[in-house]
């Protein structure tokens, strides 16, 4: 198969990562934890090979690199984002890199930030939906985000799980159910924050369509109308702002969600993505080869729109 596809969801695990995450690991992946803890870099580029991915643009993903204080969280995040461009480098042209920092420690983010950008040259900056509970819109995160506005940064949001939304439905593990919800809390965030308005020039990207956002859509655009206060802080208009967000499909694999998801967001903005090593490639592929869209559509989605938005992944 000809590599042409561009996953901008793809996970690693480092070792440097494992090594300090395994416990919160086990408790937040279930019956993913065993196929995660042997990820090696050959996994990942015989699945590509497999399926036509011709980059892929890694991410640390939950729980992320937060310890609960920030000096070994500024060591962990550097670690990782270390062993990233090692792996790019041993594997040239194949992938990109969504870097991540020490969130909620904003000053340690803003350094690791200057290290991202003026020395490793990453891609982006690979953020989770909260950390400690608190949303990207918050006032303490304000310098980080203006930080990244000035740089014209690609931002990458995966969900996570509030801790008041643990174990809150027996049986039921997070990613199921909250992960979709905390990504709508994100974004709903940022909006209403007018941290979107405030920084016009972050790109910004949003996993599994946006969460539950596409359902919600309406209910949110009702809100803004009844509540002038919070209807000022998005000027355009809250439909105007979920199109300018971009979207990636995995997990979009019914007709109704992906409808759904096309009725907020600009065609330009989807975005390929696998959610590996959860998922393989071809669970997105075969989601889209199902809903039988145009050549020139399905082409953007796997390629073209990731391009425009990363033009540095081309290989």
């Amino acid at each position: 198969m000809t590599a042409h596809r561009i996953d901008t969801h793809h996970h690693h695990y480092p070792k440097v990562y494992l090594d300090k995450i395994d416990d919160v690991l086990r408790r937040t992946t279930h019956a993913f934890y065993p196929r995660l803890i042997k990820w090696q870099p050959r996994q990942a580029i015989e699945a590509m090979d497999k399926d036509g991915v011709a980059v892929a643009v890694l991410s640390i993903g939950t729980p992320s690199v937060w310890l609960g204080e920030p000096k070994s969280s500024r060591a962990l995040a550097r670690e990782c984002n270390d062993a990233t461009a090692k792996m790019q480098a041993d594997h040239k042209g194949r992938f990109g890199h969504f870097a991540t920092i020490p969130l909620p420690d904003v000053a340690g983010s803003l350094r690791e930030i200057e290290y991202l950008y003026d020395t490793l040259k990453a891609d982006g900056i690979a953020l989770a939906t909260n950390y400690d509970d608190q949303y990207p819109g918050e006032e303490a995160f304000a310098p980080v985000f203006d930080e990244l506005n000035r740089r014209k940064a690609v931002v990458y949001f995966h969900p996570t799980a509030a801790s008041f939304a643990f174990n809150r439905v027996k049986d039921i593990p997070p990613p199921t159910m909250e992960f979709p919800f905390d990504t709508t809390r994100a974004i709903a965030s940022l909006m209403f924050s007018g941290t979107l308005t405030r920084c016009p020039d972050i790109r910004w990207i949003f996993s599994h369509g946006g969460g539950a956002l596409p359902m919600l859509a309406g209910r949110i655009v009702g809100l803004a109308r009844n509540r002038p206060e919070l209807a000022a802080r998005v000027p355009d208009g809250v439909t105007a702002a979920l199109k300018k967000l971009y979207y990636d499909v995995v997990g979009v694999s019914g007709r109704g969600a992906f409808a759904a998801l096309k009725d907020i967001a600009d065609p330009s903005h989807l975005l390929f993505g696998t959610d590996f090593p959860f998922w393989s490639p071809y669970e997105t592929i075969a989601a889209l080869d199902g809903f039988s869209l145009p050549a020139a559509e399905l082409a953007a989605i796997e390629r073209g729109n990731a391009l425009a938005l990363l033009p540095g992944l081309k290989n």
